[in-house]
């Protein structure tokens, strides 16, 4: 099922029992994240908070917070099987590299329908709000050591100031006062490229962010694209359908046309502020930082808008449902890069960053170290604390199976490889912000070839004779 905006969804979600609508007062301040945090790590339902304590405004949150309604969004099961099926297009066209084929995707006639439409009259400009401000929305304060309250589920829209081409990513916004907030943009990120740009030439960078769209181009925002990769063309190929957009009141910026609410503005050069702390994805506050600053221009919205928001914090929380369903989305892109590889999986305890676990088809000696370097050159894998190499036989979405033939697998002194790089900004324990150390494991079985000389001993199992004849008697066994 398609949904065309945010309303959509939640009548969606209603009809299949996944929403509880709340009636009774409670303060976007700490109150909502602890009830949404108790619901989520309970497997719970999606959240419409219908009176937000002293504002107006409903407030949605928990929207995609289980497999279930992430399977809802994306339309499919086999989350995968959106991005194989694209893959096997590319391959009916003949290019040099599968690279070079990733770029022609735009131009291939079977996604002209994904391809993004610019509009008129859209429903997120329905109300021109003046003058502009943040006040009136019932945004966030998560976590009792946050700096602030803060915008979470932000849709932040910019373009390079050289080619023009957009960017759509999603970073969080401390509110500082009516006009002005924070910009966390991390060095690593598409947005933060075209603020450096801008800032080179002494230019402002305009910036429009919208809040509460179809929850499929909310998940593509979030979603690790190669630069210059068009964000909304992605939301488009997953709906199969292309996502209306219209130009920005006060810039040239193209947003979501279903948008709930729409902020306008633009950053300066040159101008920071700290922003933080803010209780993060990691189960820790992430430290104050300075960042470049958001002045507010404009506000649009729907005559009668519904607020979105997430709150991160301890996993599993929202954003591991949206993370693990990137991570089965980008699967076959990674596997057909290093086609040695089985099967990955980021488990929700490493906060997407910290750890994530390959299973390979080993086929020469030194083969898990060039798995582990080849990962760390992709994109944000760059910044992947631990990689675990293990051979193509272990399950890796089994943790009691992972960790059992990884630790029995190991000469720790052997087998660990540590490199120097890119670290995420969000990681509170590197010797530096944004640099430090990262390790991978070979767990793989270890071959003459690498300099073992040992037996490798075989894993216990009973015979397939014994087990049959036990079948036959376990009725009998009274157990």
């Amino acid at each position: 099922m398609r949904f065309e905006n945010l309303r959509d969804f939640i009548s969606h979600l209603e009809r299949e029992g996944e929403l509880r609508r709340i009636r009774v007062p409670v303060s976007p301040r700490l109150e909502m994240t602890e009830i949404a945090d108790r619901v989520v790590k309970q497997g719970g339902p999606a959240l419409l908070f219908e009176n937000p304590a002293g504002y107006r405004i409903p407030v949605l949150m928990n929207a995609m917070g289980t497999r279930r309604r992430m399977q809802m969004v994306l339309g499919t099961e086999a989350i995968s099987d959106i991005t194989a099926n694209y893959l096997s297009l590319l391959d009916q066209n003949e290019a040099p590299s599968f690279l070079d084929k990733i770029k022609m995707l735009p131009r291939l006639k079977e996604v002209a329908d994904a391809l993004p439409t610019v509009v008129r009259d859209a429903p997120c400009q329905e109300v021109v709000m003046e003058p502009p401000s943040f006040e009136p929305f019932p945004i966030l304060t998560c976590w009792p050591g946050d700096g602030g309250p803060f915008i979470t589920l932000p849709l932040v829209f910019t373009r390079d100031p050289e080619t023009g081409r957009p960017n759509c990513g999603m970073y969080r916004m401390q509110i500082f006062d009516a006009t002005t907030s924070g910009m966390h943009w991390q060095v690593h990120k598409g947005g933060a490229l075209h603020y450096r740009k801008a800032e080179s030439r002494g230019q402002r960078l305009p910036v429009s962010v919208a809040v509460g769209g179809d929850p499929v181009v909310t998940f593509a925002a979030a979603c690790p694209l190669p630069p210059d990769s068009d964000e909304m063309l992605l939301a488009g190929l997953i709906r199969k359908r292309g996502v209306r957009l219209v130009k920005s009141l006060t810039n040239d910026i193209l947003v979501p046309a279903e948008s709930e609410i729409v902020f306008e503005g633009y950053v300066e050069p040159n101008e920071r502020r700290r922003e933080g702390p803010f209780g993060d994805h990691t189960g820790f506050y992430s430290l104050p930082d300075d960042f470049p600053v958001f002045h507010l221009a404009c506000v649009t919205h729907r005559r009668d808008p519904i607020y979105h928001a997430t709150v991160v914090g301890r996993p599993p929380m929202e954003d591991c449902f949206m993370g693990e369903a990137i991570e089965r989305l980008f699967l076959p892109v990674i596997k057909r890069l290093l086609p040695e590889i089985v099967d990955l999986h980021m488990p929700f305890a490493g906060v997407f960053h910290n750890l994530v676990l390959v299973a390979i088809r080993k086929r020469y000696p030194g083969h898990a170290r060039k798995v582990m370097h080849g990962l760390w050159g992709l994109g944000q894998m760059m910044t992947t604390k631990v990689i675990v190499v293990v051979d193509d036989d272990v399950n890796v979405h089994d943790s009691e199976e992972t960790a059992w033939k990884v630790l029995n697998h190991i000469d720790p002194q052997r087998d660990l490889e540590f490199v120097l790089g890119p670290i995420d900004t969000l990681d509170h324990a590197s010797r530096l912000p944004n640099f430090g150390s990262k390790v991978g494991i070979d767990a793989t079985r270890k071959w003459a070839d690498e300099g073992f000389t040992r037996p490798w001993p075989d894993e216990i199992r009973m015979s397939d004779d014994v087990r049959k004849r036990i079948d036959r008697l376990w009725g009998e066994l009274g157990l």
